[in-house]
């Protein structure tokens, strides 16, 4: 098997046709993947935009809200099946949710997702569910928001890992003219309630990671969590979307202070003519019972108008992760 030097912008082999529910608005449209597996079967998480038979929520301008959290399953990894809408589950999330994040736990999938449409008061919302369709909501939502006086307050793009006995959460979030986005993390005991109570916010006088290098731009956004034992690992997204937003990654032993493995993109926007021309953005990682790991992430074609999910295949080195060709 061909391999790629850890750091290569390539752009990578998938293993299996880009998908996105097309039956929402007319079109392929999903976006932000998460992956679990729950028994046999596999689970993805991801956003879909409103419906557009529907009417906007009062007082949001259309595009601004209605936005929902969605379940599909497969069986092979390449073929899903959307198969429900996740929430709302309050007034809080009634404005639209997005961007969910899992995580299996004892048998149960734990999905942490974002309130949509609120601006800076947009947090972090907890729900737990049996069979990873069906969720309650904590009742303690929205269970995470960040503080400090370099963030705007917003927390979204939730992502989760269990490393031992703690459980790490990331998320994106603005400067207070909410014009740069960047990412932070906090921890919570695994056998806690994930309520608000339950967390430390890691990042405190500054993020884990703001937008340093060329291809970033002003954005760093759309964490996703590996832990090895010893190391954690955060695929993330560079660059607002379509600018184009590209993949890159870092690594940190605390889950504190990061280092970027690259300074080039781990995964490039694709070359004209390609699904993925305008962008390789929002990264969700799976790593399956037998090890193998999977990275999903988001592309289109035409500057939004659509957006379709796609997985590679990656594996792991000393020196970090690694395309498989």
């Amino acid at each position: 098997m061909e391999h790629n030097r850890p750091g290569d912008p390539v752009h990578p082999a998938l293993i299996g046709d880009p998908w996105a529910d097309r039956e929402r608005i007319g079109a392929p449209f999903s976006k932000d993947p998460s992956v679990v597996r729950l028994g046999d079967r596999y689970l993805l998480y991801v956003s879909l935009p409103p419906d557009q038979s529907c009417p906007q929520p009062q007082g949001n301008q259309p595009g601004e809200a209605g936005w929902t959290s969605a379940v599909a399953v497969s069986d092979d990894l390449i073929s899903w099946q959307l198969v429900a809408d996740i929430g709302p589950f309050g007034d809080y999330d009634a404005n639209g949710t997005a961007a969910p994040g899992a995580v299996v736990i004892d048998g149960q999938v734990h999905l942490f997702f974002q309130t949509y449409g609120n601006g800076r008061d947009d947090a972090i919302c907890h729900a737990v569910s049996d069979d990873g369709i069906s969720f309650t909501a904590n009742p303690a939502n929205p269970v995470f928001a960040p503080t400090g006086d370099w963030t705007c307050g917003r927390a979204i793009d939730a992502d989760v890992v269990r490393a031992g006995d703690r459980l790490l959460l990331a998320w994106a979030t603005r400067d207070p003219q909410m014009e740069v986005q960047m990412v932070g993390t906090a921890w919570a005991p695994i056998d806690s309630s994930f309520g608000p109570d339950s967390w430390t916010q890691l990042s405190v006088d500054g993020p884990a990671l703001r937008p340093e290098l060329d291809w970033e731009r002003d954005c760093i956004e759309a964490p996703a969590l590996h832990w090895d034992g010893e190391r954690f690992t955060m695929f993330y997204a560079g660059g607002y979307n379509n600018e184009p937003q590209q993949i890159g990654w870092a690594t940190s032993t605390d889950g504190i202070d990061w280092v970027r493995g690259t300074e080039q993109p781990f995964i490039a926007n694709g070359a004209p003519g390609s699904w993925n021309s305008s962008e390789s953005g929002h990264p969700g990682l799976f790593t399956d019972h037998d090890g193998s790991s999977f990275l999903f992430f988001q592309g289109n074609a035409d500057h939004g108008r659509t957006w379709e999910i796609a997985a590679t295949r990656i594996g792991w080195t000393a020196a970090g992760p690694e395309l498989l060709g």
